[in-house]
Formats: C-alpha cells, structure tokens, sequence
C-alpha cells in the first residue's frame, strides 16, 4: 500500500512539473535576459545608455516575474526528487537484507537460545 501511494504522489507530482514546464522556461530564459541586461548596463559610459538599459532590464524582469508558476514546477520537482529517493530507499532496504524474508530466523534463534541455558 506504501508503495502505491508513493507512486500516486510521483504521478501526481510528474503531471505538475510537465504542465509548469513552460513557465520554468520562459523564467529561466527571463534570468538569463535580465542577467545579460545587467551586463549591459554596467558596460554602458553614457547616462542615456544606462537609462535604457535599466527600462529594459524593468520589462525583462515584468516578464520573468510573470512566470510564478515556475515555482510550483520547480516545488513538483523537488517532491518527485524525494519521493524517487523514498522509492529507492525502501527497494534497497528489501534487497540488502535477504534473510529477513526467512520466517524461521526468529525461530531459530529463541531455539538457540532456549538450548544454550
């Protein structure tokens, strides 16, 4: 059961990051513009340039602000990280312990123990 509900919030988390994945991109590009605005900026000797560049670098961040949704994209990938790690760890856990499945082990053990008194 723990296994299913695992994968229910993965799908669940998956189908959130694939329908904000647009707007990730469009801020990630909105970064990039407004980081190269900046540049440009601090290139700039004449008063006038500065000032057009700082309009520009106002619009490029309106439009990378615009983009709020990337934050849920980037909160669904950070949830499906975790619950692909949670997923591996409880697979690791199974594996790495073989003998666990064995329903005599315990049995054999208080045997052991009953004959060594």
């Amino acid at each position: 059961m723990k296994k299913f509900l695992l994968f229910l919030a993965a799908l669940t988390a998956a189908i959130v990051l694939l329908v904000n994945i647009g707007p990730m991109i469009l801020l990630a590009v909105g970064l990039g513009l407004l980081y190269l605005v900046f540049k440009q900026f601090v290139k700039s000797n004449s008063t006038a340039g500065k000032v057009g560049w700082f309009i520009a670098g106002l619009i490029v961040l309106s439009i990378a602000l615009a983009n709020v949704y990337a934050v849920i994209g980037f909160a669904a990938a950070y949830v499906l990280y975790v619950l692909v790690k949670k997923w591996k760890k409880t697979d690791n856990i199974i594996d790495a312990d073989p003998d666990r499945s064995d329903p005599f082990d315990n049995f054999e053990q208080q045997w052991s123990q009953m004959n060594h008194y």
